[in-house]
């Protein structure tokens, strides 16, 4: 079952406040109801994607180039293959959504990680570049993503592997891969 939202957005102007009626309690105090604040899915997605550069900048800093590339098991990342890994994906996934924008309904083919590090050689990446091509890349992404309409968050794409999917939720997937790999460099990062 495919996750969906289903909370509608709503957007106050900044000048706009909200009265709360008074209740009166039982002992005769008075109370104000508190304000409902409806949260923005989007906003939400775009708060996350903002945030992963800054906390993956300073997961990394400090760390030399033998912590980043020590491999914690065979078959397992090092920091640096992670770090390029996240701006291979954004880079993907930032095509993807002009696909999905710009083409009705388009296959979105799926790619091997593990064959595209191999191929890329991910373990001799600077990690300086790769930080710097991360940033690039979804600050442009993002600036996409701020730019769209309502609607244009229901367009669909087809996923080779997870198949039919909205850019709301496609967007919201590789926001949520991001904290997954946020996760795993801090379990590599030094202390």
């Amino acid at each position: 079952m495919r996750w969906q939202a289903v909370l509608p957005s709503v957007r106050r102007p900044a000048t706009e406040t909200t009265q709360s009626p008074d209740l009166t309690g039982s002992a005769g105090r008075t109370c104000t109801a508190p304000e409902v604040v409806m949260l923005d899915l989007h906003e939400e997605i775009l708060k996350s994607m903002r945030a992963s550069p800054v906390i993956l900048n300073q997961l990394v800093a400090g760390a030399d180039d033998e912590q980043i590339r020590a491999r914690p098991a065979p078959g397992e990342w090092a920091i640096i293959e992670v770090v390029a890994h996240m701006a291979d994906v954004d880079e993907r996934a930032h095509a993807r959504l002009r696909r999905m924008l710009t083409e009705g309904n388009p296959l979105l083919p799926a790619f091997d990680q593990d064959a595209l590090a191999e191929d890329r050689r991910y373990i001799t990446m600077d990690l300086t570049e790769e930080l710097a091509r991360y940033q690039q890349t979804r600050a442009a992404h993002i600036a996409d993503l701020e730019m769209l309409g309502p609607g244009q968050w229901l367009r669909t794409g087809r996923h080779e592997a997870a198949g039919d999917l909205t850019v709301e939720l496609y967007e919201a997937h590789v926001a949520s891969e991001d904290v997954d790999h946020l996760a795993q460099i801090a379990r590599l990062a030094p202390a």
